[in-house]
């Protein structure tokens, strides 16, 4: 899978722990967890996150593991994975490319089908509908296993599935089950609740990235 397309996979699953709530569902319960993730993580000043993705590709029965990690403020992000660190100021998004030292200068998509922090807490409510699967012990944990399935067919993934804490009502876990037969799974594996979010974080300085080529494009 291409860089970009795995940051862009890497952003829908893990700031979807946002809003993980699909309100036409027509399932009670997950109805239920959903809410109950969606008022837990709104509920954050900041947070931050590193996590793990295996790409599994059946087709050529290949599988790859990547590392990456997330800091959210409101609307304001900074995701880094797979060479690629994507930051913004709610405003602003600079795409930084390491092999190429070169930084993508746009504006803060205003559609309402951008998937960003900014839109990701409202993108649930017309995009999904979700499906209790089942309930599961994992050592002293219990886990519990929602299907979400996107309205829109055109879509590349057809369904997925994440895994929440029923104690603390956080995200464990997502898989993605795309079209072309890869499923990608997210780990979630450090969490760190109202972490340390220095506004300046959230701003690319071209002085700590010597000889970068700037590429604006707003």
């Amino acid at each position: 899978m291409k860089i970009q397309n795995l940051f862009r996979t890497a952003l829908v699953v893990l700031l979807f722990v946002n809003s993980a709530f699909a309100q036409n569902s027509k399932d009670p319960k997950a109805t239920e967890i959903l809410k109950g993730v969606s008022n837990k993580y709104k509920s954050l000043k900041s947070y931050s996150a590193s996590f793990k993705v295996t790409t599994l590709d059946q087709k050529n029965k290949a599988t790859d593991t990547q590392t990456g990690s997330l800091t959210v403020k409101g609307a304001k992000y900074r995701l880094s994975i797979k060479g690629q660190e994507v930051i913004s100021d709610g405003k602003t998004v600079w795409t930084y490319l390491k092999e190429s030292n070169e930084v993508q200068i746009n504006d803060v998509a205003e559609r309402s089908d951008a998937i960003s922090p900014t839109s990701i807490f409202t993108i649930y409510e017309k995009g999904f509908s979700s499906k209790f699967m089942s309930e599961s012990k994992n050592g002293s944990k219990t886990n519990q296993l929602i299907e979400l399935v996107p309205d829109d067919k055109k879509k590349p993934y057809f369904k997925i599935q994440i895994t929440v804490s029923k104690e603390d009502k956080m995200l464990s876990s997502a898989k993605i089950f795309d079209k072309n037969g890869t499923h990608l799974t997210y780990s979630i594996e450090k969490f760190n609740a109202n972490a340390e979010a220095p506004d300046q974080l959230f701003t690319f300085d071209s002085a700590k990235y010597p000889g970068v080529e700037v590429v604006d494009l707003r």
